[in-house]
């Protein structure tokens, strides 16, 4: 019943282990494994349609509806609660706590084993790092202290929200986001139709500095999760530092 869990479950489950996804696990905008996700039952993340399935075991994530979750307690099935992923390094311990959840140890070991190969081949000396700003939707950023913000790091790319004060998850106001003058401003792709809150990223100012050097909108699937994807939005932020250093005079 929770994007970031369903996810980690169709990795790591056995075959006919799992039952059912929540529908954000069919949309390509959240989910990064759609077409695993077809081959489940659908679910809304409601405590009346989960209790009609009599699953043995729910998974939810700490902030998936706590009023559901009471319920299906109260109801007599269990419910297995996975905290957000801040760091790279909860990447790991959310794949070895679905292991265990699951009782598939072996498969969760292998996939951190994989995790663990392909993030070492990004930790490169990176003597001069371009300075990068994430600029989400209402002049969202994400400082060093999340999993966004790590991404940036690894890649090899200086988060500009650290000397503007923000550690964690924050609105950078417009005006300190263009003194800084970072060397790329990444943002996220826009949804259909219109949106006010996603406005602030087509202001003048934002595609000024957009046109003048190399930028990117982040993949939301790769990053809105803790689970091994994150490893491509890496490899995406390291063409991207690839792309400033190979523009830099």
């Amino acid at each position: 019943m929770n994007l970031c869990t369903d996810q980690l479950a169709m990795m790591v489950a056995g075959e006919g282990q799992l039952l059912s996804v929540s529908n954000m696990a069919s949309d390509p905008r959240s989910s990064a494994m759609v077409s695993r996700a077809a081959a489940y039952l659908t679910n809304h993340g409601l405590a009346e349609e989960i209790y009609l399935m009599q699953p043995d075991l729910v998974l939810a994530g700490n902030f998936s509806a706590q009023a559901t979750v009471d319920m299906l307690r109260r109801l007599g099935i269990p419910v297995a609660v996975f905290n957000q992923a801040y760091t790279l390094e909860d990447v790991r311990d959310r794949l070895t706590q679905m292991g265990d959840v699951l009782k598939q140890q072996d498969q969760a070991a292998m996939l951190v084993a994989q995790y663990d190969a392909q993030l070492a081949t990004y930790r490169e000396d990176v003597t001069l790092r371009p300075r990068a700003a994430l600029y989400y939707a209402n002049g969202y950023t994400a400082g060093d202290k999340t999993l966004a913000g790590q991404i940036l790091t690894t890649a090899g790319l200086f988060n500009i929200a650290t000397e503007a004060g923000f550690n964690a998850d924050g609105i950078i106001p417009m005006e300190i986001l263009v003194m800084a003058q970072p060397d790329t401003v990444i943002t996220s792709r826009p949804y259909p139709g219109a949106s006010r809150s996603e406005e602030v990223n087509a202001h003048p100012a934002i595609e000024a500095l957009r046109r003048t050097r190399p930028d990117a909108a982040l993949t939301s699937s790769d990053w809105v999760c803790g689970t091994p994807f994150v490893l491509q939005a890496i490899s995406d932020m390291v063409d991207l530092r690839r792309a400033l250093q190979a523009n830099t005079p």
